[in-house]
């Protein structure tokens, strides 16, 4: 598998000198190494863009320029290089004959600073990498975010080859099979870094909360259907700016729900997070305790 980070610094760099009745055309051009692979599943790459919390086109900022420069002197797209080369061989070496997209193309893009879902809920950074061959990452530079970036591209890369070797299907997929894999991939941050890498929608819940979320998600673990899932995975609040139900959720419940599911998996299975990546979500919910119909 070959991994490419593109230079969207420079790209970056240009887009926000042009004028800004050029900067949309210029967003879809920066954003094409995506285009293929994404377009393919009906994604379109300047409305994820727009909806992930990107970076405005339609008006002047002068933190952007200020902000890409801070992320060049900290060698950003360099440290994801290297966290994604550390966190491919892990994979290929855990799994003998684990497949993965031929050319995965990885396109790190600015936040926008004024949006909390960003730079607060996510400490400044998130991805989104469940489709084999496209890895498509966010970020506005914190303290948080430039420490963890190529951690959560660690993340997405455990989604990409996983979903080279298990079907997801957005009519038949389910609670349970989300869950599980972000609690996979946190754990495989984990694994290569120590859990001080893993991002806070991980650990964002605890206690009494934890537990509640728990009942909430277990419950709804056979619940199907891609726009069913949202609210048990990212919470209510992200789940109705995605325009889909919620369901009585904090943020993030199903990253702490799955990460608890995973844990159980692995106690109960003394394998690691790199071992179980391409097994059925039904194995490690039965692993962990969890009754499942499907």
């Amino acid at each position: 598998m070959k991994i490419i980070v593109h230079d969207t610094e420079s790209a970056m760099s240009a887009l926000l000198r042009r004028p800004l009745e050029e900067r949309p055309d210029a967003l879809r051009e920066l954003l094409g190494p995506l285009h293929g692979v994404l377009s393919a599943v009906g994604v379109d790459v300047v409305r994820m863009h727009r909806l992930g919390s990107g970076f405005r086109v339609d008006r002047d900022d002068p933190r952007h320029l200020t902000a890409l420069e801070r992320m060049r002197d900290a060698g950003v797209w360099e440290r994801i290089e290297e966290c994604l080369a550390t966190a491919w061989e892990r994979l290929s070496g855990a799994v003998p004959g684990v497949k993965g997209a031929d050319t995965v193309h990885v396109v790190l893009v600015l936040g926008d600073p004024d949006d909390e879902l960003l730079t607060v809920s996510n400490a400044g950074y998130l991805g989104m990498g469940g489709i084999p061959g496209a890895i498509h990452l966010t970020m506005w530079p914190t303290e948080t975010s430039l420490a963890k970036i190529g951690h959560v591209a660690a993340h997405e890369l455990h989604h990409n080859v996983r979903y080279a070797n298990v079907v997801w299907n957005p009519t038949t997929v389910t609670v349970g099979e989300q869950v599980v894999a972000e609690g996979l991939a946190e754990a495989f941050v984990r694994e290569l870094a120590g859990e001080w890498a893993m991002g806070p929608w991980a650990t964002a819940l605890s206690g009494a909360e934890l537990d509640d979320a728990y009942e909430k998600v277990t419950a709804a673990i056979d619940v199907a259907g891609m726009s069913n899932l949202p609210a048990y995975v990212y919470g209510d609040a992200t789940a109705r700016r995605m325009g889909h139900a919620p369901v009585g959720l904090p943020d993030f419940a199903g990253y702490g729900v799955g990460l608890r599911i995973v844990d159980a998996h692995l106690a109960a299975s003394g394998l690691t997070a790199a071992q179980s990546t391409t097994l059925p979500a039904r194995e490690i919910l039965t692993n962990a305790g969890v009754p499942t119909n499907t």
